[in-house]
């Protein structure tokens, strides 16, 4: 596999997301119909935007949406994963990438979702990496 772009942002994620949510939080990148019964949930997707340096740095923009049963729920364990992502993802290194800058843009703020039994707070993330 080429170096450029081969860090899988949304597995790391993922991985590093759960470790710092701990075991009541589930972190994924798919949603499923069992959603109501695994409240608080984070999705982290990779959006098909972003690029690289041409070596390898990658820039990738990643949706962090965090659904849970109250707005202020939502809303509070959103700004929790937008503090460590703008402080303490940046500088990190795991076995497979090494984490730079993060920027924010927009902000968490509340999403619109079809499902009136819960509510859904999210934002765009600009993470640089590359392989390590």
């Amino acid at each position: 596999m080429a170096a450029v772009g081969s860090v899988d942002i949304e597995l790391e994620l993922i991985q590093w997301l759960q470790a710092k949510t701990g075991p009541g939080v589930i972190v994924r990148d798919e949603l499923d119909n069992r959603l109501l019964e695994e409240l608080p949930t984070v999705q982290v997707q990779r959006l098909p935007a972003g690029g690289d340096d041409g070596f390898r740095l990658d820039r990738a923009l990643v949706d962090i949406d965090v659904y849970h049963s109250t707005r202020g729920a939502a809303t509070a364990l959103a700004a929790q994963i937008r503090g460590w992502l703008l402080t303490e993802l940046p500088g990190t290194h795991t076995g497979t990438a090494v984490f730079g800058r993060v920027t924010s843009s927009p902000p968490p703020a509340v999403r619109p979702y079809e499902n009136t039994a819960l509510r859904r707070v999210g934002a765009t993330y600009q993470i640089y990496s590359h392989p390590a």
